[in-house]
């Protein structure tokens, strides 16, 4: 192969002297991980992958393959439009196999790679294929709906949690009695009642707005109202589930020992109550099942709560005669490796345990003194996505700060993947991660993927807001600055494989930051110092509907955090995590949402198609999905001011000459979904779009 390409360097010159090449159009140039450019795309070790490329119609003198040292002659297989299309075949082995494009075009050679053409081979952009690695094909494209339980719908009152049920960092619990009333700041124990039965009853709803997928935040028994909290790792929380024995006292009034809350003791760990909540579940997620959508459980595993059954620091479980002592309570107790105490001489009431980042109310779980604790929470992991509960996958909550070294880290993910992949192959592993997630990515022996803020949340949060995602800063420079949202796009993205990008987790928002209708106000602040009337203030419903156009037809698991579809606005926690606001719900933001859902989930391209930034501006984003069949092209206006827009739109595959049909236009005052046809000249396309406006257009192939 290395002589082959001598001999082609030693000719080049002449050749382009006789053939006198054309200039080489670097836009016509592309490959991906999607079908059209990969077959199988998901292949097994020992399996020949055919990989193709893209280039312009005759434009080109040869493309390469390049893996290591080795260069592959690509041999074109055919013509199509404006371009020509390359393939070689390759056998792979065991390992991760990388490569980029080399492409030469008379005198001028160039690169191509998951960032894009380049005039020099970069390391960090290679394309990678993971012989045996694939996500669940339900998952590529999916259509999540995030729901924090206690806000959602109170179905079921008989399981709310009390006034005075018990005492939680410093506060009794307390029943919420005006279900439209904001948290206060840092209420971790204010309930409104929301439970399973609750969305129950609200799957038609549900259903009706196309979700394909429910993310809950945490179920598991826990004191707190997020609960990421976890105290009983083995049963939905009673007060999310069923209520079956139900006897007790309340605290007196000033009380703060929890051993004295009878009524919460009996409520979370009387048998009868952990059962029936468990079978609800196992009900509920069947019925989910038999209407089309499937589950993602919120796991938080590297730390639990103060109260959790092992530790015991309420001794809720002291006096039960089904329970152990807990590892706070005696250096006897079978828990004890489960922790990490500081002081050997503390017991009884042990409080120096490692909390997580110094949380007391957060003990860390020390994996490196158990093997136990370790065995159990990779039984967990296969418990709930196995028989009878059947659920579809695990979130991970800060899966990167697990364990107290990164080899521990990697281990034990490799081992939850085996886990969970042995008892539910078709189960999804996504990971919360803020930052580059390729060491958990690289080798698909860990997570499939991640809830992606760095190559989603945040550049778009930037482009269209000037907004921090907590909506502690705002920086005027960064917004509409189209070149920052590129750049931040490509170089995150090429932490994925393809498969990784289509079913990672877009949200616009979610429970740990602002509502993103909230940062379009461009306010800074929180509801502690602001109010909360400030974040609904000011709200530019174009720029929301912006963000919502991006985020379904953008590659990965399109996913709205309950109550944004009906305008639900609110600054970072706990302002973020108001009631979703049945009765008074902004009708028009839903059926906009139930629209851009169906336009995405009917067209594959919008799915798992490629994906190609076209020429923008300052405020003004356009990109096209597409695939061989269906073109697609979006643009946005994000400025102050009316745009007339020239858009090449040829390097999608859409033909130089003909029309696109119009699926939708937003603007500042609402939307349309009348049909309107635009014109292709010479594979441009003109748009007038209006202030904070988008535009979706379709070609499909004949």
């Amino acid at each position: 192969m290395a002589k082959e390409r001598s001999v082609y360097e030693l000719n080049r010159t002449g050749r382009y002297m006789m053939q006198m090449r054309p200039v080489l159009k670097k836009e016509a140039l592309f490959s991906d991980g999607t079908a059209d450019y990969r077959d199988p795309v998901e292949p097994e070790a020992g399996e020949s992958v055919k990989i193709r490329f893209r280039t312009g119609k005759d434009n080109v003198d040869i493309v390469w393959l390049c893996t290591g040292e080795k260069h592959f002659e690509m041999t074109k297989i055919c013509c199509s439009g404006e371009f020509d299309y390359y393939e070689v075949e390759m056998e792979l082995g065991e390992e991760p196999f990388y490569y980029y494009f080399e492409v030469a075009s008379g005198l001028l050679h160039v690169f191509f790679d998951r960032y894009g053409v380049s005039r020099k081979k970069r390391e960090n952009y290679l394309f990678c294929i993971i012989p045996g690695f694939r996500t669940p094909a339900w998952s590529k494209g999916a259509v999540m709906y995030q729901i924090l339980v206690d806000r959602f719908y109170n179905g079921d009152p008989s399981n709310d949690v009390l006034t005075e049920e018990y005492y939680y960092i410093q506060c009794p619990s307390r029943k919420m009695e005006d279900w439209d009333a904001c948290p206060s700041d840092f209420s971790v124990g204010e309930f409104y009642g929301g439970d399973l039965e609750g969305v129950r009853q609200k799957l038609d709803y549900l259903q009706s707005l196309g979700v394909e997928v429910i993310y809950f935040n945490p179920l598991f028994v826990s004191p707190s109202n997020h609960k990421y909290d976890i105290q009983d790792y083995d049963h939905i929380d009673p007060h999310y589930g069923k209520i079956v024995t139900d006897e007790g006292e309340l605290l007196a009034a000033g009380e703060t020992d929890n051993s004295k809350a009878s009524r919460y003791v009996q409520r979370v760990t009387d048998q009868a109550n952990l059962k029936a909540s468990n079978q609800f579940f196992a009900e509920l997620v069947e019925e989910i099942h038999a209407r089309g959508m499937k589950v993602i459980l919120d796991g938080v595993f590297n730390h639990c709560g103060s109260f959790n059954k092992w530790l015991d620091r309420e001794k809720i479980y002291h006096a039960g005669k089904d329970y152990a002592d807990g590892a706070y309570l005696s250096k006897e107790s079978p828990y004890r490796d489960f922790f990490h105490f500081k002081d050997e001489n503390a017991w009884p009431d042990n409080q120096t345990y490692e909390g997580w980042w110094d949380y007391d109310t957060l003990p860390k779980l020390n994996y490196e003194g158990s093997q136990e604790l370790y065995d159990y929470i990779m039984h967990i992991a296969a418990k709930w996505v196995s028989a009878p509960y059947h659920a579809d996958g695990w979130r991970l909550d800060v899966a990167a700060d697990l364990g107290h070294s990164p080899e521990m880290n990697h281990r034990f993910w490799r081992d939850f993947r085996k886990a969970v992949k042995t008892a539910n192959p078709d189960a999804i592993i996504l990971a919360e991660h803020y930052g580059d997630p390729k060491d958990w990515l690289a080798k698909g022996d860990q997570w499939d993927t991640v809830m992606n803020y760095d190559a989603f949340m945040e550049p778009l949060t930037w482009f269209l807001t000037g907004m921090e995602k907590h909506s502690d800063e705002y920086i005027q420079e960064k917004k509409g600055k189209v070149e920052d949202f590129e750049g931040a796009m490509r170089h995150y993205m090429a932490s994925f494989q393809t498969s990784q990008l289509q079913c990672a987790m877009n949200e616009l928002s979610n429970h740990d930051h602002s509502r993103f209708l909230t940062r379009t106000n461009g306010t800074v602040g929180r509801a502690a110092t602001r109010g909360t009337k400030a974040a609904e203030e000011g709200v530019n419903y174009g720029i929301f509907r912006e963000a919502v156009v991006v985020q379904m037809t953008w590659p990965g698991a399109p996913t709205v955090y309950y109550g944004d579809e009906a305008g639900v606005c609110g600054f970072t926690d706990p302002d973020n995590r108001r009631t979703y606001p049945w009765g008074h719900e902004d009708v028009v933001m839903i059926d906009f949402h139930r629209d851009m859902i169906r336009i995405h989930k009917e067209n594959e391209a919008l799915r798992t198609g490629s994906v190609k930034f076209l020429q923008g501006e300052k405020d003004v984003l356009a990109y096209g999905r597409f695939n061989r069949k269906q073109q697609f092209v979006v643009i946005l206006n994000n400025s102050e001011d009316k745009k007339e827009i020239m858009q090449e739109v040829w390097t999608l595959g859409i033909p130089k000459k003909g029309s696109l049909e119009r699926l939708i236009i937003t603007t500042e005052a609402g939307y349309s979904l009348m049909p309107k046809d635009y014109q292709v000249e010479d594979g441009r396309v003109n748009v007038t779009l209006m202030p904070h406006s988008a535009v979706v257009l379709k070609y499909e192939q004949k």
